[in-house]
């Protein structure tokens, strides 16, 4: 009976995604990649390749090497940004991938037409409802609401407040898939009552036993609570720095003094803005290197969502996806 009611809530998400549960993985940079990819997809969630600052050349060998560990479906995430990104949409149609996402901002001019000309399905992020409607308008398949309890690169609105506003408007309309601080099945549950066709987790699949994160890594989330995980600081505001939530350590730390020195060169003349930012995000995708591939906790950035603290041991995807759809059973049994 509630295993039926589960699923009755979340079949536009399945149906979209093409897994047995609308459990999306967040794309983490570094982490998301073909071992955990693979598994969450083969487990039954629906794992999503992290493109990041990938070049079309890396990316190419990463869905390849994901296409031969997953027997199911996954998706990837292109940052709106990246300077390739039509390129890396042709990669996507030379594997024929089935989902794109699009993250960082408003997709660029062609973008979301060359995403459809592939024949992927096209998933927006969308942090407020003026452009959850824009999203409608241009013809996307689904949307994600991520509220700025989670990890890496955030909005300024918190996740209930998005669901309350954006749900009951939009809902109907297409698939909204809500993410941000979720680690529990409870939560899954109610937003899928207010709803949502599925959700997205990052932070709870981290120390995930197929998880490719350095072991001081994982540990920092096991020993983290949500409170350590904190929001970077903009220093100057004509550097249009998105903020990001991470651990508090060195490296945070780090970040300020990086600000200031790129606003400096700003002041001598000798950067444009537009150079300002690409310096901004090459330290981020750096600083999350050293942490994540090379275990520097300390001086790297441990992006991490304020749910770092119902990360309490080392799991297998299968076991965090059973737990999770437990919990939602036995909550909507409730």
């Amino acid at each position: 009976m509630t295993q039926s009611k589960l699923s009755t809530l979340m079949k536009r998400g399945t149906d979209l995604l093409g897994s047995e549960t609308a459990i999306m993985c967040g794309a983490m940079s570094w982490v998301s990649e073909r071992n955990l990819v693979s598994a969450i997809s083969n487990a039954g969630g629906f794992g999503v390749i992290a493109c990041g600052a990938m070049t079309p050349e890396l990316l190419d060998t990463e869905i390849a090497e994901t296409k031969k560990l997953a027997t199911k479906p996954f998706g990837v995430n292109l940052i709106t940004m990246h300077p390739d990104l039509m390129k890396l949409i042709e990669v996507c149609g030379h594997h024929n991938v089935s989902h794109v996402v699009l993250a960082g901002g408003l997709p660029p001019k062609g973008s979301l037409e060359a995403i459809k000309e592939i024949g992927a399905k096209v998933i927006c992020f969308a942090p407020a409802m003026a452009l959850a409607k824009k999203f409608i308008r241009s013809g996307v398949d689904a949307i994600v609401i991520e509220g700025m309890e989670a990890g890496g690169h955030i909005g300024p609105v918190s996740t209930s407040v998005l669901a309350q506003e954006i749900l009951p408007e939009i809902a109907d309309q297409l698939p909204v898939f809500v993410a941000g601080g979720i680690a529990r099945g409870e939560a899954i549950a109610s937003y899928l009552e207010m709803g949502a066709s599925g959700v997205q987790l990052g932070t709870r699949f981290v120390c995930a036993h197929e998880s490719i994160a350095h072991e001081n890594f994982k540990k920092a989330f096991i020993r983290g609570n949500a409170r350590d995980a904190i929001t970077s600081v903009q220093v100057d505001p004509r550097l249009p720095v998105i903020p990001v939530r991470a651990l508090k350590n060195k490296g945070t730390e780090e970040f300020t003094r990086k600000q200031i020195e790129v606003a400096k060169l700003l002041d001598a003349g000798e950067i444009e803005m537009g150079e300002a930012q690409l310096q901004i995000e090459h330290f981020w995708a750096g600083a999350l290197r050293k942490a994540v591939i090379d275990g520097d906790v300390e001086n790297g950035s441990v992006m991490a969502g304020q749910s770092v603290g119902m990360v309490k041991s080392e799991e297998s995807v299968a076991d965090i996806i059973k737990t999770l759809t437990g919990e939602a059973e036995t909550a909507l049994a409730r």
